[in-house]
């Protein structure tokens, strides 16, 4: 059978699910208007009385076209819901599998990815061609063991084949770039991350060391796992987006702080945690506390070696009012090569240095006092330093890995360099 490619989709209707509902309604449209994606509500949503917008400023909730906030080429709120890196990669896989030479993945535009990737993503939105019947895109739940040998097919660069790969195409709505799954238990639903080829060391493990110890730190911070699949090492990560609500789901509104700060990847090195602190002060719940919470996550990023804190890696929800912060997720310590290292995110000014100096010269900007900026610091050293080994054992972290993150990626010597008087430094 000779593969038929579908036209080149030039609108879609975005479906949401209003906060505590368990079926989708319609929003509204999205559609190309030359190289822009633009949006307009649908009057029938508009009319409702539990409608929410989508995301205000960028989307308030009324009549017309919305004009892009400027740099932009679609709203940024929906944009989150797109696939990144891995969804589109497996995506690309599946189309080119099915492909008769005359279809590329060239043709797999923005519209394209929304539609065409799976419906269980990050958020409360949705993409359909129809604005009267909702036809989720889900696979038949597959094994983890065979989701990861379809995902090792992907990396491999193989094409991919029946119903057990096409499997993977309930994860493709995720972001990120690593190969990733979407699993459920019954009354919890999963993110699984696979261990890549590419990997040089236990980045899985690590990412699970250091969400286990930010939230024996005291932060707020999705729950995970750790298994072991075909002898490989998977994560999994407990969705906050989901709740439960007798037999269904209802799913809760989010936006990534790119979208607070009206940015999109191009534009993502100009994300600060010192604009996301005036957001915070101005429009989010119980401020004070979500200022200390964030402070507290932007030094363990330092302390523990992830750079990759980057604005789609904070996350706020949305509830038409007000923001929430979510808890903290993808805390995933980085390779380090040379002593220096920079924040995904700049700290205070220009400066995104991944020091201990840096996160303390913002202080003030947390509505934190000098004193208690420091003594949140050296409990975090402290606490990093009593949990390293039950955290290793819990991991079941090889010997050699233990002293390739040791004084690397946790607790690195750059992040106590020129520290100020009082930072408590790490014993030997």
């Amino acid at each position: 059978m000779i593969f038929e490619p579908t036209p080149t989709p030039t609108q879609a209707y975005v479906w949401t699910w209003l906060p505590n509902a368990t079926q989708a309604v319609v929003a509204g449209l999205l559609f190309q208007d030359r190289d822009q994606l633009l949006f307009t509500y649908g009057r029938s949503y508009l009319e409702r009385q539990d409608a929410i917008s989508l995301y205000e400023p960028e989307l308030p909730l009324q009549s017309g076209t919305m004009a892009l906030l400027p740099g932009l080429s679609m709203p940024s709120c929906i944009r989150d819901a797109s696939p990144d890196a891995w969804g589109r990669r497996v995506l690309i896989n599946l189309k080119t599998s099915k492909s008769s030479g005359s279809h590329t993945p060239a043709d797999l535009d923005e519209l394209s990815y929304l539609l065409e990737s799976g419906s269980d993503r990050i958020g409360a939105l949705d993409f359909q061609r129809s604005p009267k019947k909702y036809d989720a895109r889900l696979s038949d739940q597959a094994s983890i063991e065979d989701l990861f040998r379809a995902s090792e097919k992907v990396e491999q660069g193989q094409l991919l084949s029946g119903p057990l790969d096409a499997a993977l195409l309930h994860g493709t709505s995720l972001g990120g770039a690593r190969p990733k799954v979407m699993l459920n238990d019954g009354d919890r639903k999963w993110i699984a991350k696979f261990s890549s080829s590419s990997d040089l060391y236990s980045v899985v493990k690590a990412e699970f060391m250091a969400m286990r110890l930010a939230k024996k730190l005291g932060m707020n911070v999705a729950n995970v796992q750790l298994r072991t699949v075909l002898g490989k090492d998977v994560l999994l990560i407990q969705r906050f987006d989901r709740v439960r609500k007798s037999e269904h789901w209802t799913r809760r509104s989010m936006v990534s702080a790119l979208t607070l700060f009206g940015l999109d990847e191009m534009m993502a090195a100009y994300a600060s945690y010192e604009k996301l602190t005036d957001i915070i002060r101005l429009r989010f719940t119980n401020p004070k506390a979500t200022l200390r919470e964030l402070y507290s996550r932007m030094v363990f990023n330092v302390l523990c070696g992830n750079t990759d804190d980057h604005a789609r890696n904070h996350a706020a929800f949305w509830d038409g009012s007000q923001l929430t912060l979510t808890p903290a997720y993808d805390i995933c310590p980085q390779s380090r090569y040379g002593t220096q290292a920079s924040q995904a995110m700049l700290i205070l000014g220009s400066d995104r240095s991944s020091t201990l100096g840096a996160c303390l010269s913002a202080a003030a900007k947390f509505q934190l006092g000098h004193q208690e900026a420091l003594d949140l610091i050296n409990h975090q050293i402290s606490g990093i330093e009593e949990a390293w080994r039950p955290i290793c054992k819990e991991a079941a972290l090889r010997e050699v890995d233990q002293k390739y993150f040791w004084k690397r990626q946790f607790l690195n010597p750059f992040a106590f360099q020129n520290a100020p008087p009082g930072v408590r430094l790490p014993s030997v």
